[in-house]
């Protein structure tokens, strides 16, 4: 990462958390959802580190392993959560891309695999999220199996179908909508207004702790 000058940070980041908040945490070079070859210009930098939150799923354009293996291999450290940076950081720590956040615990643990539990879709321009992802539904449908709500077998069964639904239209009304078909009357008020009053945006905290981690590094190397 170079010698005596600070470290600079450049962060990936859409829909999980807009880029106004972000700068809340941290001034940094906040850039769209990462896509195949945004990494490539930075080999040649000095003083930098890489956080990836956000990125193109599901196409050719997706980052490869071999990209970001390219900025390890040049010593910039590179740090991963959210969504996309959860899933590549769960592949690539044994190859020291540093994970964070409970999405990235639940790909290491084998909890979840795949994209889909991260996909979403977004407004191009603004970046604001206009579906749920997976990975947010299942999180509080298990908060709402540890408080009583529901069970894990309901809770399974809503994901299950969930997940023959194509990732654009996830929300939490089309879980509303499964859970009502398989609910009695009363648990689905009980998970209704618990998902609409108490619903933990994981993908967002994550994101948080993401730039947070950057933030720690970057200050402890002054």
């Amino acid at each position: 990462m170079g010698g005596g000058n600070s470290l600079k940070a450049i962060i990936f980041l859409g829909p999980s958390l807009s880029h106004a908040e972000a700068r809340k945490i941290l001034d940094a070079d906040y850039r769209p959802p990462v896509k195949r070859g945004d990494l490539i210009p930075i080999y040649s930098e000095n003083d930098v580190v890489v956080g990836i939150i956000d990125g193109v799923l599901f196409s050719e354009s997706a980052v490869g392993h071999r990209e970001i293996l390219g900025l390890l291999e040049r010593g910039i450290t590179v740090v991963g959560g959210g969504s996309m940076g959860a899933l590549r950081a769960s592949e690539l720590k044994d190859f020291g891309m540093i994970g964070v956040g409970k999405v990235f615990d639940m790909y290491s643990s084998g909890v979840i695999e795949g994209d889909d539990e991260v996909a979403i879709v977004f407004n191009p321009e603004t970046l604001e999220p206009l579906s749920e992802a997976l990975i947010n539904i299942r999180y509080n449908l298990k908060s709402a199996v540890n408080l009583g709500i529901i069970s894990e077998s309901q809770s399974e069964d809503i994901i299950r179908e969930l997940k023959e639904i194509y990732f654009p239209e996830r929300s939490y009304e089309k879980a509303l909508e499964i859970a009502h078909k398989k609910l009695k009357r009363n648990e689905f008020n009980r998970l209704r207004e618990y998902l609409m009053k108490h619903a933990k945006d994981l993908k967002k905290s994550d994101a948080e702790l993401v730039i947070t981690t950057i933030k720690n590094l970057i200050y402890a190397e002054k």
